[in-house]
């Protein structure tokens, strides 16, 4: 098991005792942590490939781009592709037109991920969404895999609502105030409390 955040141990103290769900899926999966890539370029390939597609077809598609880039994926490498070959990879026109420009932008460095260690959650949000293809919900990806932040709700990801659904007896969608209930109950560890729910329906821990 890879080394897991600072925070990690005391935020799952903190849980068990807010939330007796939460005290259960601690208990339950314990067996793995949160880690961190400490890629974001590679991260935020990955984010890129993976939208709006099952978790299944976005590790098809990647395993083919990671084999484009013969198992070295950073900015050089993928700007030295062509269009066609990437999206023989099974990315949409737009998935390529992103990762391109992605890496174009690391490249001449008008975008430095360096920045964001000063930004606080919602100045890196906002940052991380003026690149292409880049929205809330993958920035939040971005910030609660690769920089670890502890305080990461995503509420636009289906995985987390339908495992609020699953675990707290709601339909699905749950309720707005409900979830977001949650996240005031959870903070300000909202990152642990993702990535159990997550667990909670997807036993394979989930990594960008």
């Amino acid at each position: 098991m890879s080394k897991p955040p600072l925070y990690w141990n005391k935020a799952k103290k903190y849980l068990s005792k807010k939330d007796i769900k939460m005290k259960h899926l601690i208990k339950k999966y314990s067996d793995a942590n949160l880690t961190s890539r400490k890629d974001v370029f590679f991260s935020l390939c990955k984010s890129i490939i993976g939208q709006q597609i099952s978790v299944a077809a976005a590790n098809s598609v990647f395993l083919k781009f990671e084999k484009k880039c013969r198992g070295r994926i950073n900015p050089k490498i993928v700007s030295s592709l062509k269009f066609q070959e990437l999206k023989k990879c099974g990315l949409s026109k737009q998935k390529v037109r992103g990762i391109m420009e992605l890496s174009k932008k690391f490249l001449d460095k008008s975008f430095n991920p360096k920045l964001i260690k000063n930004m606080n959650d919602e100045e890196a949000i906002e940052y991380l969404s003026e690149l292409r293809q880049i929205g809330r919900w993958s920035a939040e990806m971005i910030l609660l895999f690769t920089f670890n932040r502890s305080n990461i709700w995503p509420i636009q990801d289906i995985g987390l609502l339908r495992a609020i659904s699953n675990n707290y007896n709601k339909k699905y969608l749950p309720p707005k105030k409900f979830v977001l209930d949650l996240q005031k109950k959870f903070s300000p560890y909202c990152s642990v409390a993702t990535w159990f729910l997550w667990r909670s329906i997807d036993n394979d821990p989930i990594q960008y």
